[in-house]
């Protein structure tokens, strides 16, 4: 079944959110942006260098709460040729941090008819467990092909060995959940582990490279076929970043050097027009960047049903 295929309506379940999937072609490249569902945080977690009234600003502005609002949870999956890949795997259930609005990945994938068995390659844009957990989700593994390839950056690995939160400010909690999955993870997943250095072209077109930043091994995907490109960010583009890209996010652990990647992409991506999907931008989150005085601006494409 082709990604085309899949993406088109199926009856929901009863809890379903509709729309929770979206499809993209890109040359030859079928891509499918896929819900994992939302994360409830504080707007904190959006800039915390930020003066609190540019940040209550900003919010108004938006047409946003003051205090805590949904983050998207976006994943994404790449027919290149032979291979079927996905890029990142959602949260998962935890139960101990109560977000049940999360963790969709697995059944919104089976309503958009793709088997977990027909997944060749999972790559890895970090190892926040926003980004590992739905392969640590109870029966995952055991659906999954014994020669999957997991492409994650060997830096990212290593980090996760001795992980240092000195400069990511948090909610209560979350140091702990991200330490236990990162180490569950490694040791569950330890055989299928293809580390990378710096760029690791994955299938024909699709090609990883590392960026650092928002953790040591942070890397993006980016997908060319014939004229058409495209770039999923993973976690170096936030909303808020495209008019404030100096902000840092809390779960970032090398803010500073966070921002300088996420100027670079940005402008990168305002030059190139190439399309950009980002994990934690509005789904479906696919849009093109434009430059804006001394920031940028996102401009969202229009929906094709």
């Amino acid at each position: 079944m082709s990604l085309d295929i899949a993406s088109r309506p199926a009856t929901p379940g009863p809890e379903e959110l509709v729309p929770s999937r979206y499809a993209v072609r890109i040359g030859e490249i079928d891509v499918l942006v896929v819900s994992d569902g939302v994360l409830p945080l504080p707007t904190k977690m959006l800039g915390h260098n930020a003066e609190p009234a540019a940040r209550a600003a900003w919010l108004n502005d938006m047409f946003l709460p003051p205090d805590a609002f949904d983050w998207s949870l976006n994943v994404v999956v790449v027919r290149s040729g032979s291979q079927t890949i996905l890029i990142d795997a959602g949260l998962g259930l935890d139960p101990n941090l109560n977000l049940p609005r999360a963790g969709q990945l697995v059944r919104r994938l089976e309503a958009a008819g793709i088997d977990l068995a027909s997944v060749t390659d999972v790559v890895l844009t970090h190892m926040h467990m926003d980004h590992i957990g739905g392969l640590l989700v109870d029966g995952v593994k055991d659906r999954l092909r014994p020669d999957l390839r997991i492409h994650v950056a060997a830096a990212e690995i290593t980090f996760w060995e001795s992980p240092d939160f000195t400069h990511a400010v948090m909610p209560p909690g979350f140091p702990d959940a991200l330490r236990a999955a990162a180490k569950r993870f490694a040791q569950d997943y330890r055989e299928q582990l293809r580390p990378f250095d710096e760029t690791h072209e994955v299938a024909p077109g699709v090609v990883v490279h590392r960026t650092g930043g928002h953790t040591p091994g942070h890397s993006v995907v980016r997908l060319a076929s014939g004229a058409d490109r495209l770039t999923f960010a993973g976690d170096a583009v936030f909303a808020v970043g495209f008019d404030h890209p100096d902000w840092h996010n809390g779960f970032e652990h090398a803010p500073e050097e966070a921002a300088r990647v996420r100027v670079r992409l940005l402008t990168e991506l305002a030059a190139t027009g190439e399309q950009l999907v980002a994990t934690h931008l509005p789904f479906p989150s696919v849009g093109r960047v434009a430059v804006e005085g001394d920031a940028f601006r996102f401009v969202p494409v229009f929906w094709d049903y």
